[in-house]
Parts: C-alpha cells; structure tokens; sequence
C-alpha cells in the first residue's frame, strides 16, 4: 500500500509539473512574452529596492543607514544587468572560440564570482548598522520583500521541501498524524 501511495504522489507531481510547464509555455507563446529588455530589467530592480525600502518603513534614524545598502544594492543590480546584457550580446553573434574552452569559461565564471562576493560583502557590511536597529517586524518584512524562504510561499518560513523531509508536507505531525502514511 505504502509503495502504491509513492507511486501515486510520484506521478501527480510529473503531471503537476508537466501542465505547469505547458501552461508556461503557452502563456508566454500566446501573449507574446519575451525576455525582458535592459530597461525593463532596470525599472524591475528599482521597483524591488523601492519596494524593500519601503516596506521596512525605517524611522529617521534607520533612514539614514538606508543609503550605503541602496548603494551597495545597485552596484549588484549594474553586475547582474551588465552580465545580461553581455550574454544578450553573446548569443547574438556566431559561436565564439573562448565558448567552447571549458578552461576560459571557469575562468569567467571565476572572475564573476569573485566580482559578486565582493559586491555581496559590501551589501553585508552596508546593511549591519541598518539590520541591528530593524525591529522584528521590520525583519520580517525584509525576508518576505528579499524572497528568504520563497519556495514555501511565505516570509523566512522553512520551504515545501524542508516540510516534505520533515514529514510536515501535509500537516501530519501537527495533526497528530504518522508521517509514515506517504
């Protein structure tokens, strides 16, 4: 029995996955949706800041610390747009021989993530100040608007996966329930 229940959540998930995947596709075919462009991307990344900051709803002296994280914020944003365009470009234009050296292309990708780390610790050492005053509110605010714990759907919380290796999927534990049924 235990095995057919697998087996039946196995295959509900490749037919989940599978309408969801087609239902992408034909959303993005039917209505013309295409990769976003270089402004577009900009405006997004500059709504989400907006969003963040606002949502914090910092006091005068937490708006203050506010600027150097913004800075340090869009200092990443520029990499990530830059790096987008720049694989725009690429696949624009014929194959390049520096593509298909595997060598030249972990050197890039060396160089990116030495590039990001950098930008990444100075968002960490902008935001300290600012993250020691958030009240708990405000924290949480801030995980929901960055997406912390974005696969469970809600703010800082564990994700789908998580609940579903603890046996917490369906609430089973919190009913009282023996996660062993799936």
């Amino acid at each position: 029995m235990r095995k057919f229940a697998i087996a039946g959540i196995a295959a509900l998930a490749i037919a989940g996955t599978t309408a969801v995947y087609a239902q992408h596709q034909w959303f993005h075919e039917r209505m013309g949706h295409a990769r976003m462009n270089p402004e577009d991307r900009a405006a997004m990344a500059d709504a989400k800041i907006a969003a963040v900051h606002a949502g914090l709803k910092l006091s005068a002296d937490q708006e203050k610390l506010w600027p150097p994280v913004e800075s340090a914020v869009r200092d990443l944003v520029k990499i990530r747009l830059d790096r987008a365009a720049a694989r725009e470009a690429a696949a624009a234009k014929p194959e390049d021989p520096a593509q298909s050296d595997p060598v030249a292309r972990l050197r890039k990708r060396a160089e990116n993530m030495a590039a990001s780390a950098a930008v990444l610790k100075k968002i960490a050492d902008a935001a300290d100040p600012l993250y020691k005053t958030l009240d708990d509110g405000q924290k949480r605010r801030l995980a929901i608007l960055t997406h912390r714990g974005h696969h469970g759907g809600g703010g800082g919380g564990e994700g789908w996966r998580e609940r579903f290796q603890r046996g917490r999927f369906g609430g089973d534990r919190e009913r009282g329930q023996d996660s062993e049924r799936l």
